[in-house]
C-alpha cells in the first residue's frame, strides 16, 4: 500500500456537474430547470429539446460522470488517498442541494468542489459558485450545520488536462486520409458566449476583449497545437472558434460558429479539418449533437472531410490531476508552501476567486470565493 496522502482539512470531494435527462419524460423538464425564471413556454422547450429526443431523451453527461466518479475513487484509493468522492449536479438528480444535505448529515465540514468546467467565466464559475450558495441557503433553512465549501481553481492548462487533448487531436489526425493529412487544419472548439460575458470573464485585472475566457482557451489551443507540431512535424493551421450559442440574435456572442468555419475553411481550400472540443470536459450532448450531428453533416454537405477530437473524459491523467489539485488545495489551506502544475504562459489560476471576478448579471451571493457569505 502506498503511503497516506494528506487531504486534511478536507473530508470530501464534490463533482459538481450541469445534470442532464435520463429518459424521455426527463427533457422537458430537466429544460425547465436550466431556464427557470426565463418564462420559456413548455411548447418552445419541446423544440428545443429536439436533439435530446434524437438520443432517445438520454443526455451522456451523466453516465460520464459516473465514469469520472469510478476513475476518481480508483486513482484515490490507489494512491492512498482517503478522501470520499460524491456528485452533485445544477440541474438534474442527483440535485446539488441534496447531494450537500447528505454531506452536511454525515457530519462533513470541509468540502472540496470539482467542477466539470476547467476555464473562467460567469456559466463555467461564478453561476456554480452561485448554485453552491442556493443549497447552502437552503440547508440553513433546515437547520443543519453548513460544510464549508472551497472550489478546485481552474485547471485548462494542468498537464493532466491537456495531454489527453493532445492525444486526441493525434488520433483524430491519424484517422484522416493520408492524402489530406498534413494539410488538416485544427478547429479548437468551446461554448459560445455572449460577448459581455467574455469581455467580464477572470479576475477585474484580466477584464477586457475576450477577457479570460478568450485567452485561456487561446493558450490551450496553442499548448496542442505546439505540441501536435513536435510530434508529427507538421505545422497545422488552426483557430479558435465557437459552438453552441443559443442566445437571442440580437445579443453579441463569441464568434465564429464551427460551421460557419468550416464552410470558410472549405471555400479557402482547407482539404480537411479535425474539430477539437477543448471547451469540455466530456462528450455530452452540445459534443454530440452540435459537433457530431451538425457540424459533420454541413462538411459531409461541402465533401470537406471532417474528424472529430475525443475530449478528456475520465482519462486516468485527469484523475491523477484532480488528485494532485486536491493535495495543491489542501497544502495550501494548511499553510504550507506549494509550487502549482500548470503549463503555458498564463501559469496556475487563483485558488480563491476574488470579488469583481467573472460577475453576475445581477448580484446574487456566490459560494468559495472572497465575496461568500458562508466563509
Amino acid at each position: 500500500m502506498p503511503d497516506a496522502l494528506d487531504a486534511t482539512p478536507y473530508d470530501a470531494l464534490l463533482l459538481l456537474s450541469f445534470g442532464g435527462p435520463e429518459g424521455p419524460d426527463d427533457v422537458v423538464p430537466f429544460l425547465e430547470n436550466v431556464t427557470r425564471g426565463r418564462g420559456i413556454p413548455k411548447e418552445r422547450l419541446k423544440e428545443v429539446g429536439q436533439h435530446y429526443f434524437l438520443f432517445g431523451g438520454v443526455s451522456p453527461i451523466n453516465e460520464q460522470n459516473r465514469a469520472l466518479l469510478d476513475a476518481l475513487r480508483k486513482d484515490f484509493a490507489e494512491h492512498g488517498l482517503d478522501l470520499p468522492v460524491h456528485w452533485g449536479n445544477r440541474n438534474w438528480a442527483p440535485y446539488l442541494t441534496d447531494t450537500l444535505r447528505e454531506l452536511a448529515a454525515d457530519g462533513r465540514r470541509r468540502v472540496l468542489v470539482l467542477a466539470t468546467s476547467a476555464y473562467a467565466s460567469y456559466s463555467g464559475c461564478r453561476q456554480y459558485r452561485e448554485n453552491l450558495a442556493d443549497a447552502l441557503a437552503a440547508l440553513k433553512a433546515e437547520g443543519l450545520a453548513l460544510p464549508r465549501v472551497d472550489k478546485l481553481r481552474h485547471y485548462f492548462n494542468h498537464p493532466g488536462f491537456v495531454e489527453p487533448m493532445i492525444d486526441g487531436v493525434l488520433r483524430a489526425l491519424a484517422d484522416l486520409p493520408e492524402d489530406v493529412r498534413n494539410g488538416a487544419h485544427l478547429a479548437f472548439t468551446t461554448h459560445s458566449i455572449p460577448t459581455a460575458a467574455a469581455d467580464t470573464s477572470g479576475p477585474a485585472e484580466a477584464h477586457g476583449d475576450g477577457g479570460a475566457y478568450v485567452a485561456q482557451h487561446l493558450e490551450v489551443a496553442r499548448l496542442i497545437a505546439d505540441a501536435v507540431r513536435e510530434r508529427t512535424g507538421v505545422d497545422h493551421p488552426w483557430q479558435l472558434v465557437y459552438q453552441s450559442r443559443s442566445g437571442a440574435p440580437h445579443i453579441p456572442w463569441l464568434e465564429p460558429d464551427i460551421c460557419d468555419h468550416l464552410e470558410e475553411r472549405h471555400a479557402a481550400g482547407a482539404p480537411a479539418v479535425v474539430m477539437a472540443p477543448i471547451g469540455f470536459v466530456s462528450d455530452h450532448m452540445e459534443v454530440l449533437y452540435d459537433l457530431d450531428t451538425e457540424a459533420a453533416t454541413r462538411a459531409a454537405e461541402l465533401g470537406l472531410p471532417v474528424r472529430r477530437a475525443s475530449t478528456v473524459g475520465a482519462d486516468p491523467r485527469f484523475a491523477a490531476a484532480v488528485r494532485e489539485l486536491v493535495l495543491e488545495r489542501s497544502a495550501v489551506e494548511r499553510g504550507e508552501t506549494v509550487t502549482p502544475c500548470a503549463l503555458g504562459a498564463l501559469g496556475p489560476s487563483h485558488h480563491l476567486c476574488p470579488a469583481g471576478c467573472c460577475p453576475a448579471r445581477a448580484p446574487r451571493p456566490a459560494a468559495a470565493g472572497a465575496d461568500s457569505p458562508y466563509a
